[in-house]
């Protein structure tokens, strides 16, 4: 008998709701604590009002992993109607998220945890590839198999207009936002093995950049699985946004390149100035 999966994430991987009905992904959202009040990311806070009390009170929200009940309870009524889960979350580097959901997973028999080491829909792209294979008719643990696998080719990076948000949250020194500031530095943030840390720095207005970086991103495409691409931003105005998803397409054969807006935990930490280019290279990086 067949295995009846059921495909999850975190709320990191920043698909869109578009995406999440189409794969028919439930979500575990992490927490988001605005002015100490706990919020579920995606669920009853929105980035915009992140950023509307950052105006009003120059303040962050602290962001947290969903704890060991929170995990428990997200897989429970899945297990229950049966479901083999297969469950993505943010690089165990970056949260403790990976590790609740962990041990949460032992008290279940098929609950099966991928560390995607990775954020943002650099995860995503793990899990949309998850749900294709699972309506292949793969199974749980082959799923698994692959998608950790894929990991290492997934390449994720962002360029940020403003380091004021990385600098509030505790996560840029002073003295590397002034130098940012005066030489007008745009730093493009690049995750690998799970770990972020900074790449090219580019100089000049942002929209500009964004079509270098890109540019320079995909190549000339040929190392690069064309399936999906996302353009994922903070909050980028729309024709941004709308002009780095037309550079793609220009530089090859890229069916499917979504765009999507990040959940509160990558927007509280990039602020709305952040756009990057994420896909799955034929190659590791």
């Amino acid at each position: 008998m067949a295995e009846k999966i059921l495909i999850t994430s975190d709320s990191t991987t920043d698909l869109s709701p578009e995406l999440l009905k189409r794969y028919r992904i439930p979500v575990m959202p992490l927490i988001v604590n605005l002015n100490d009040v706990d919020h579920k990311d995606g669920i009853d806070i929105t980035p915009e009002e992140i950023y509307r009390n950052y105006e009003l009170n120059h303040s962050l929200p602290k962001t947290a992993a969903p704890n060991l009940a929170d995990c428990t309870e997200f897989f429970r009524p899945f297990v229950e109607q049966g479901y083999h889960i297969v469950h993505f979350t943010i690089s165990s580097e970056m949260s403790s998220t990976y590790q609740n959901s962990v041990i949460a997973s032992e008290e279940f028999e098929n609950v099966h945890v991928v560390d995607t080491r990775n954020l943002s829909t650099g995860g995503g792209l793990l899990v949309i590839r998850a749900a294709e294979l699972a309506a292949q008719g793969m199974g749980a643990a082959a799923i698994v198999e692959e998608c950790r696998r894929l990991a290492p080719y997934v390449d994720a990076s962002f360029v940020i207009d403003s380091l004021e948000f990385l600098h509030k949250g505790g996560r840029c020194s002073t003295l590397a936002m002034l130098g940012a500031n005066v030489m007008k530095f745009k730093p493009c943030i690049i995750v690998k093995d799970g770990k972020m840390s900074v790449g090219k720095k580019y100089r000049g207005k942002f929209d500009a950049v964004l079509q270098q970086y890109v540019a320079e991103r995909i190549g000339d495409g040929s190392d690069i699985d064309n399936s999906h691409v996302f353009i994922t931003h903070g909050g980028c105005d729309p024709e941004i946004a709308q002009a780095c998803a037309e550079k793609v397409r220009s530089l090859g054969d890229f069916p499917n390149v979504h765009i999507t807006h990040a959940n509160c935990t990558v927007c509280s930490h990039c602020g709305p100035g952040t756009l990057g280019v994420l896909f799955i290279r034929k190659h590791p990086i």
